[in-house]
């Protein structure tokens, strides 16, 4: 982006050395930028190295720290699917999971069940996060997302099995139902 292009908070951003980050804050010369990976990082705004994913909207003015915490959470709930939290059932708490290959000279695997649900959650929050970009997917055509929005309902359909872990019914994945 050489051009010198004005760029606002919330821009997306992929930068070749450090990834794919987001606008926090705006300087005269520089970006203050959220990587994914890497945290903020200040880098000049005709740096060759940054690439435009998404735009937001740009004002003239700097951003108070006030703006830029604000955007930074709603940056990080969008990007990391932050949420709410979300309970194992008690039952299953401290458990573990026990995978017995078929061939008796392969030695088991035990994995706890923590750890396992604490992945399927990720999952669940990662699925919800794609729907909201497949949603608000600026050139999709509405037949597009519907189709894509399809095949997400079909993996949590696919993921029902895994509710019995959840405490809550609401936390449950809901695949299509059956309408008569």
């Amino acid at each position: 982006m050489s051009e010198q292009q004005q760029l606002g908070i919330g821009t997306r951003l992929q930068h070749t050395q450090y990834g794919p980050g987001v606008i926090v804050g705006i300087r005269y010369a520089s970006y203050l930028i959220s990587f994914i990976h890497t945290g903020v990082k200040e880098i000049a705004k005709d740096d060759d190295a940054l690439e435009e994913i998404i735009p937001e909207d740009v004002h003239a003015e700097l951003e108070t720290t006030s703006d830029v915490e604000k955007s930074l959470l709603q940056i990080l709930r969008k990007w990391n699917g932050i949420g709410e939290t979300v309970h194992m059932a008690d039952k299953f708490r401290g458990g573990t999971m026990l995978l017995q290959p078929a061939d008796t000279n392969l030695k088991p695997k035990d994995i706890p069940i923590d750890t396992f649900f604490h992945k399927i959650v990720m999952l669940r929050d990662r699925l919800r996060v794609l729907e909201q970009h497949i949603n608000s997917h600026k050139i999709l055509t509405d037949d597009d997302k519907v189709n894509l929005q399809q095949y997400i309902t079909r993996v949590y359909g696919s993921l029902t099995t895994f509710n019995v872990l959840f405490r809550d019914k609401e936390d449950y994945f809901v695949g299509e139902s059956t309408k008569d």
